[in-house]
């Protein structure tokens, strides 16, 4: 038991650690696509660790929830990490206390607490960016349950470490309601991360701002932490559409833990990542980013393929294709 502890807590400090260098790593190449120098891939580490080390402003008109939304956001990403396979492919303790949809709600928590704290400070910007952030929110959980439907149909399971083992056989890893799901799963990343086409994270113009406009009235510590939560929160959606829906590949096998395999398992999942943030950049060099009102229609798009996917999956289901 102490042992998987031990595995469990590996997980979380992956988590943990990692994630602040996948924006930097997207940041640093579409600068090198551009033929600009940039900042380096350590630029994010070096932000959170100045303002840790700075004051906090709280605004008069705020209350309790502009001061605890900080720590839900940091928080609700490790509880996810807790629920899918980050480095192992058999579930560690608490991986059994809720499924994908839990996990989902979860994310959510955090996300919903920061629109509140955006409007608790009685900021115009903060307000803005909260009530279009809902809107977002509110066209990509359509997708996201269809999505739940297609992945339940054909694995049999909403359980991560049961779906991404039945996913990994060679009769699904190459199908199409698999690959649909999967470019469904990732357009609603991009647009819950605030990534291009429906959100600029390297905007600083407060009229078209929809993430950053919600931490606008945060500073220091607490603006750390919401930092640093915001991009574990992409690296567990990251996670679990590598390691649970896409190629659930390099994971450590049961019995075969030790630090060697766990570390290999860090760096199988790194390199995978890289690949996703190699089509970031592509998508963020050649792609401008939408008008607010043009987002239903890439939403749309998302919820049409996981349509087509949970479709395809009940004919396979009832053999109808093949």
């Amino acid at each position: 038991m102490a042992s998987l502890i031990l595995q469990q807590l590996s997980q979380i400090v992956v988590v943990l650690v990692v994630a602040p260098l996948l924006p930097g790593i997207i940041d640093r190449s579409k600068h090198i696509v551009q033929s600009k120098r940039g900042p380096s891939v350590l630029q994010h580490y070096r932000d959170l660790w100045k303002l840790l080390r700075k004051g906090t402003v709280i605004p008069e008109d705020s209350s309790w929830i502009f001061r605890v939304t900080p720590y839900l956001v940091f928080a609700t990403p490790l509880a996810v990490a807790m629920l899918i396979p980050v480095l192992t492919a058999y579930p560690l303790p608490y991986a059994f206390m809720g499924d994908m949809l839990a996990g989902g709600f979860i994310l959510a928590l955090g996300s919903f607490f920061t629109s509140c704290a955006a409007l608790d400070t009685s900021s115009a910007f903060g307000g803005m960016g909260s009530s279009r952030s809902r809107v977002v929110s509110l066209l990509a959980e359509p997708t996201i349950i269809v999505l739940l439907f297609g992945v339940t149909l054909l694995a049999q399971a909403t359980i991560p470490f049961v779906v991404n083992q039945a996913l990994a056989g060679p009769t699904l890893l190459v199908s199409a309601p698999h690959v649909l799901l999967a470019a469904a799963l990732l357009m609603v990343i991009l647009a819950e991360s605030g990534r291009i086409p429906v959100d600029n994270p390297a905007s600083g113009f407060e009229l078209s701002m929809i993430e950053r406009s919600r931490t606008i009235e945060y500073s220091g510590r607490l603006l750390a932490l919401m930092e640093w939560g915001g991009e574990m929160r992409f690296f567990v959606l990251l996670t679990i559409l590598l390691n649970v829906l896409t190629v659930p590949w390099g994971l450590v096998p049961e019995g075969a833990a030790s630090p060697l395999t766990m570390a290999g398992a860090a760096l199988a999942l790194f390199a995978k990542m890289l690949v996703v943030c190699g089509v970031i950049v592509v998508i963020e060099s050649t792609v401008a980013k939408w008008r607010f009102f043009r987002i239903p229609e890439y939403l749309g798009a998302s919820f049409l393929l996981a349509t087509l996917a949970t479709i395809t999956s009940y004919l396979i289901g009832a053999g109808l294709t093949r």
